[in-house]
Parts: C-alpha cells; sequence; structure tokens
C-alpha cells in the first residue's frame, strides 16, 4: 500500500510543480475573465445610438409630428427634403440612413408592407430588427383604429400562461417557474465538465504510460512494483491533479467575476438598460432577476455535488483504466493506438450527444435507460440529478457504474501487465483478449 501512495505522490507532485500546470491554473481563469470584460467592451461599443432620416410623403403611417422618435438604437428625424436631394447630403446632416416609405395601400388586410432604406453601408442586423420592430407597432396601430381596437382591448385579447410545477416529493409545494430553466444550466455545465475532464485527464494518463514504456522507465520501475500498482497509483495521481485544477478555478473563477461586475456595474448597467426594449418592463425584468436568484438558492447543492462527484470519479475511473490500458498496448509509434482510442472515445462522444437531449426531456426512457447504461451514466446522470429523479435510479446508477468501474480497472490491469513490456510488435484485438485471460 505504501508503495501505490509513492506513485500517487509521484504523478500527483511531477504534474503538478510543472510550468504547464502552474500557467494553466493562473491564466486559464483570468483568461475567462479577459474575454468576459472583451464582450462586455464590444456589446457596449456596438450599442451607439444610429441617426436615420424618416421619409412618409404619403404620410401613410400618419405620423404629423416633426420631432423625434426612437426605436430602440435607432432614432428618426424627419427632414424637409426630398429624398433625391437628401441622398446626396444625408452623410452632411449627419444622418446614417434614409427610410422612405412608397405610396402603397394599408388596410386591415395589409399582410406585407414595404420601406425602402438607402446607406452607403451594410445594414446591420440589430439596426434592421429596430426599424421593422418599430414601424410594425406603428402599423398595427393604425390597423387598430381601422378596425375600431383599442389598446385595451387588444391587451385582454392576450393570455400569458405559466406552468407552475409542482413537486409533491419536495418540501415546498410550488415550485418557481425558472426551475427547469436554471436546471437545464446546471446541468449542462455538469455534462460538459465531466465529459473534458475525462477526456483530457484519461488522455493524459495514456500518454504518461506511452512515454514511460517508450523510454524504457517502466522496466525499473516494475522491478520495484506491481504493474496493476503502477496503472492504479497513475490513475489516482493524474487524477487528483485535475481535482486540485478544478478545486482552484473553483474558488478564483467566481472571485474574478465579482471584481469584474463590481468594476464594470456602469457598463453592464448601461448594457442591460440597452438590450430592453422600449416596449419591456425595466421592473419586469428585475422581478425576473430576482426570481432567478431566489430559486438558484432552493436548490439542494450538498445533494448534487456529492452525486457529481460519485459520478465523476466512477466514470474517471471506468474511462481512464481504459486510457492506461491502450496507452501499455502501443508500441513505438504513436499513431498505432489511434484506431484503439478511438473506440474508447465513441462512448464518451455519443453520451454527450445523448446528454443534450437528456437535458431538454430528463424524464423519458432515453434518459432513464442511459443514465443506466454505464459508459453513458457519468455524463447522463448529473444532467438528471438537478431534476429531482426517484433516489432508487440514482442509486442504481452508482452501483452500476462502480460495479463496471472496478471490473474494467481490473480487466486493464490484466492488459496493462503484460502490454507494458511489449516491445516491436504491433498488437491487435487477439492479443488483448489473450493478455486479459492469461493465466498467472
Amino acid at each position: 500500500m505504501s508503495k501505490l501512495w509513492l506513485i500517487i505522490g509521484r504523478e500527483y507532485l511531477s504534474r503538478v510543480k510543472k510550468k504547464t500546470f502552474i500557467l494553466t491554473t493562473i491564466f486559464a481563469p483570468i483568461g475567462f475573465v479577459l474575454s468576459w470584460v472583451a464582450l462586455i467592451f464590444i456589446m457596449s461599443s456596438g450599442n451607439e445610438t444610429q441617426k436615420v432620416a424618416l421619409l412618409d410623403p404619403s404620410d401613410i403611417l400618419e405620423i404629423k409630428e416633426k420631432g423625434r422618435l426612437r426605436d430602440g438604437l435607432v432614432m428618426y428625424s424627419y427632414p424637409k427634403k426630398e429624398l433625391k436631394g437628401l441622398k446626396e447630403t444625408f452623410e452632411e446632416d449627419g444622418y446614417r440612413g434614409i427610410i422612405f416609405i412608397p405610396e402603397q395601400p394599408l388596410d386591415s388586410m395589409t399582410t406585407k408592407f414595404k420601406i425602402e432604406y438607402y446607406s452607403n453601408e451594410s445594414l446591420g442586423l440589430n439596426t434592421e430588427e429596430n426599424i421593422k420592430e418599430g414601424i410594425e407597432q406603428r402599423v398595427k396601430k393604425l390597423k387598430m383604429l381601422q378596425l375600431d381596437v383599442d389598446e385595451l382591448t387588444l391587451k385582454r385579447l392576450k393570455t400569458g400562461i405559466d406552468v407552475i410545477p409542482t413537486n409533491m416529493k419536495a418540501s415546498k409545494e410550488e415550485v418557481s417557474v425558472y426551475r427547469a430553466r436554471i436546471a437545464t444550466v446546471l446541468g449542462s455545465i455538469m455534462m460538459i465538465l465531466i465529459y473534458s475532464v475525462i477526456f483530457i485527464y484519461g488522455n493524459m494518463v495514456m500518454r504518461s504510460v506511452m512515454e514511460e514504456k517508450t523510454n524504457r522507465i517502466v522496466e525499473v520501475l516494475i522491478s520495484s512494483v506491481k504493474p496493476f500498482q503502477l496503472m492504479l497509483g497513475k490513475i489516482i495521481g493524474v487524477g487528483a491533479v485535475g481535482l486540485t485544477q478544478f478545486a482552484i478555478w473553483a474558488v478564483t473563477l467566481p472571485l474574478l467575476y465579482l471584481g469584474v461586475g463590481l468594476l464594470f456595474a456602469g457598463k453592464l448597467q448601461e448594457l442591460q438598460q440597452s438590450m430592453t426594449t422600449s416596449t419591456a418592463s425595466p421592473t419586469g425584468n428585475m422581478g425576473d432577476m430576482m426570481a432567478i436568484m431566489q430559486e438558484l438558492q432552493n436548490f439542494d447543492y450538498t445533494y448534487i455535488i456529492t452525486v457529481f462527484f460519485i459520478f465523476f470519479i466512477g466514470g474517471y475511473f471506468l474511462y481512464a483504466s481504459l486510457f492506461a490500458a491502450v496507452g501499455a498496448a502501443m508500441g513505438d509509434d504513436w499513431g498505432e493506438g489511434q484506431s484503439l482510442t478511438l473506440i474508447i472515445s465513441i462512448p464518451i462522444i455519443i453520451a454527450l450527444y445523448v446528454g443534450s437531449a437528456v437535458v431538454r426531456n430528463p424524464t423519458s426512457s432515453l434518459g432513464i435507460w442511459a443514465s443506466m447504461f454505464p459508459f453513458f451514466a457519468p455524463i447522463v446522470m448529473p444532467v438528471r440529478v438537478v431534476f429531482d429523479p426517484p433516489m432508487y435510479q440514482v442509486i442504481i446508477s452508482a452501483v452500476i457504474l462502480m460495479i463496471t468501474g472496478v471490473f474494467f480497472t481490473w480487466l486493464s490491469g490484466r492488459i496493462y501487465r503484460v502490454g507494458i513490456l511489449m516491445y516491436g510488435k504491433k498488437t491487435s484485438i487477439k492479443d488483448f483478449a489473450k493478455w486479459m485471460f492469461r493465466k498467472d
């Protein structure tokens, strides 16, 4: 047992002390935060008000006033010039473009309304949407007058539907309407996190085994420890490196984001206000934010994190042991084992696709059975756990995963003990079968 701890310590410390680990651990959170800051400035710089000339010679929209009107980021002015003359001087007059409304019928039966936009620049999507929404609202009001329908009557025709989910197992009878959306985000984050860890650190285990085999260092190590101990030590040591890195990021990232939020509070407030349309209610938006923050506090994070780590550890051991076996079976040619690596990678990739479907419908038969299948469970069950699946399903899935993980770790160990000392020969599936059932 002491030898196993020595191997774990060696694998852990040799990686933690590397410059690549230190630089990645320090600069990855900083990179995420800097990208967020850049996004804030990019989005805020794109929210400049554009002054546009509006010409409606036939007064189809019945805009009598000659003042200014605004639709989102578009500020309208009503110049007295004709279209022909304005085309030549609109930039000198401070306009980004000209909206011209040609003469056309407008009644309650009109389904298409054409407007023309003139500019020396391409029309951006954001500007186009602002113009379309603004003109559409004015056309709508004119149609309402023709049909003798007032705004109040129209509002009464609209009925908002709120689905109030009720979890009969929960202590609270009524659950917030935002719970499903928040659960979807949390489930997706955990799914991508486990998927990334399995791929990154599983490959790290495989490369470590291949490097020691290629450099013949393993021959010295095998003389002192059992091959299974060496493989298990590598898996645990590399896994501990991953947990250390994620633990550091889990502490530093929220603190950095909080600092940026406080530092750029003014910019964020301006950005939020600019994204709020003229018809939206700021009070309603604030109420939504408060409801989301309140619902975030209602999740049982102790239970979610516990389940996450159980499936993280089970999934990591299952796949890392397979990656270690492939690394031991590879020869001097690193491209030799790509087909074997692909076989291991296929279930992980399929599990990601299944998880993406399950996050939209966590109670489906696909979600239930996929969370029981051990090669999919590490990614699929953390997606489902935020949607409060029955406890017995979580327990059964965890037990199946742990048993499968132990079995494949043992099986990979049998491949590892022979393959790690095999040189100069390409490995076939038949060789794997021989090594698995070879008697000591």
